[in-house]
């Protein structure tokens, strides 16, 4: 009886070991991965598999978050870890990654020259408060990556920073945003053209030295460099993939407004960056009393914005959500005292939208901005991106803008309005604005002129100075699109750029992964504070019980079976 028994049983294990040796076998033909969480955490999406998949030389990603990090960070760096596994069970040996520690073993003058070398790169640091035994201590880190093929390199930004949200939601948004930020990077460092974008000049544009890192951030996955409307070809054209005209100063001519319909109606992308306001801060401190006439400009471009379905107001936006400037308060002992003071025409531009090119976006700085109204047009999509905080004022132009507005405080009454539209995104089929119009003298485009656009997209933000580096004054140098010399804060204005761009270029749908959701799922503290002692209790005795309750039955079970 015992030896039949013990004969069933190691048949039993005989066939146990040949299915699993039969199920490895198969497995090696057959490839799947099955995620078990409600979101779909650990999912790869099918744009980003076809990616690594069609990968022809490997790929190589050097990540920088190694060494001694808080909690969270871990959090990160396992998230990070984790992602970069799954995109080698795609892309094989067309992937490899190592994290690294940049400054581990090198001395204060070699991890300045590291420090040096990253923020060459496009890599930022962060500096991190570690509790030790003798109290907090300062450590420099950059929570970022470098993605390398066939000698070429893209940044990876991997901690998404956002004003006025907790740290555990900054972790999480950085969590969601890894596979766009990888995805993207791989795409744009492993395709084989960069779309070219092209930022106009000969109307007062922002010059080179106010753009240098915007472009150059840009340079990374697109060829970028200025063009002149009135001299562009239509072969010149043709090859564009994205317009930006940046802060316009004079009027554009009817043959230079010709090229950048016909330009738009062929399926190209348009990003306008309008101030429709003269008024400047450094005009004000210049000036003899401290103000200026804030006017209209005439940059003959209203007609052409109506049609497509955009207004951009000849107004202001005072703001009580809004930057700081330096203002002189007086002199002690001969020296000029700087005093920061909320500049309620400088509106900080919180997004609330969800949508991809501003989703979890931190903060944007700008800088007299005007509202803006959409038109009802046929076959056009608007989607408002950016609205002004609920506190918020406008001002009719012409109007005189002082200095001296900053001593009077803002009565919250009179600055409580609807959020007002600053950037909206269009997107759909575009009527010409010279449809029924003769064609403008010195056209010499060999095709016909054409009268309604195939899709295509235009992103419209009421603010010239979105996309604007400071330079220093003392030597010429460029601070980094979005930082604020005066408070040094560094806000969203170049991830918005960015996004802004790989929105209007991307026709594989890679920009939604940025609406990948990861749901924060925090412990009630108050209910830990309350019931900890309960769940000591359960998690300590209820595994020891039942650890006792299955060997008594074990042992019971047993006897009978065996018995004689």
């Amino acid at each position: 009886m015992v030896n039949q028994q013990k004969k069933k049983d190691f048949t039993q294990l005989i066939i146990v070991i040949v299915a699993i040796i039969i199920i490895n076998v198969l497995s090696q033909f057959a490839f799947t991965r099955i995620d078990f969480t409600k979101e779909k955490r650990y999912t790869i999406s099918n744009i980003s598999t076809q990616i690594l998949q069609n990968l022809k030389e490997p790929v190589k990603v050097t990540v920088y978050l190694e060494g001694d990090f808080p909690s969270g960070f871990k959090r990160l760096r396992s998230a990070t870890k984790d992602l970069l596994i799954d995109y080698k069970a795609y892309a094989g040996s067309n992937l490899t990654f190592e994290f690294i520690d940049p400054i581990a073993g090198k001395n204060q003058q070699e991890q300045e020259e590291i420090y040096h070398q990253l923020q060459q790169k496009g890599i930022e640091p962060t500096n991190l408060s570690v509790k030790t035994e003798s109290g907090l201590s300062q450590k420099m880190i950059f929570p970022a990556a470098i993605v390398s093929y066939q000698g070429k390199e893209i940044p990876v930004k991997l901690l998404q920073t956002r004003i006025g949200i907790s740290p555990e939601e900054v972790l999480n948004n950085s969590i969601q945003n890894l596979e766009y930020a990888f995805s993207s990077a791989i795409k744009k460092v492993s395709s084989g053209g960069k779309p070219r974008v092209g930022f106009t000049e000969g109307h007062g544009e922002l010059d080179d030295a106010h753009l240098q890192d915007a472009m150059k951030s840009l340079s990374d996955g697109y060829e970028t460099g200025r063009i002149d409307l009135s001299q562009i070809t239509y072969d010149g054209l043709s090859k564009l993939k994205v317009m930006v005209i940046a802060k316009p100063e004079t009027e554009f001519s009817e043959l230079e407004k010709y090229k950048i319909d016909q330009f738009l109606m062929k399926g190209g992308k348009i990003i306008w960056s309008i101030d429709q306001v003269n008024a400047d801060l450094d005009s004000m401190r210049n000036s003899r009393n401290g103000e200026q006439l804030a006017f209209q400009k005439k940059l003959n471009l209203d007609d052409q914005l109506f049609t497509y379905g955009i207004r951009i107001n000849y107004d202001l936006i005072g703001d009580m959500n809004c930057g700081q400037i330096p203002v002189s308060t007086g002199e002690v002992a001969g020296q000029a005292q700087i005093q920061m003071v909320p500049w309620l025409f400088y509106p900080i531009i919180m997004p609330v939208s969800s949508h991809p090119i501003v989703k979890n976006l931190d903060g944007i700085k700008t800088e007299f901005i005007n509202t803006i109204d959409t038109i009802a047009t046929k076959n056009v999509k608007k989607t408002i991106i950016l609205t002004t905080s609920p506190y918020n004022r406008e001002l009719e132009t012409p109007t005189i803008v002082s200095l001296n507005m900053i001593e009077d405080t803002p009565d919250p009454k009179r600055f409580q309005s609807m959020p007002k539209p600053v950037s909206v995104l269009l997107e759909g089929s575009f009527k010409s604005n010279f449809l029924n119009r003769p064609i403008p003298e010195g056209v010499n485009f060999p095709v016909a002129n054409i009268n309604k656009s195939v899709n295509t997209k235009m992103l419209v933000f009421s603010d010239g100075d979105v996309f604007k580096n400071e330079v220093s004054a003392k030597d010429g140098s460029i601070f980094p699109l979005g930082y604020d010399k005066y408070n040094q804060q560094t806000f969203g204005n170049k991830t918005f750029l960015l996004n802004a761009l790989d929105y209007l270029t991307d026709d594989s749908g890679l920009i939604s992964l940025r609406t990948k959701e990861i749901k924060l799922r925090l412990l009630d503290k108050g209910k830990l504070v309350a019931e900890k002692t309960k769940w000591q209790l359960i998690n300590t005795l209820l595994p020891l019980i039942m650890l006792i309750a299955f060997g008594i039955f074990q042992h019971i079970y047993r006897k009978r079976k065996y018995a004689i």
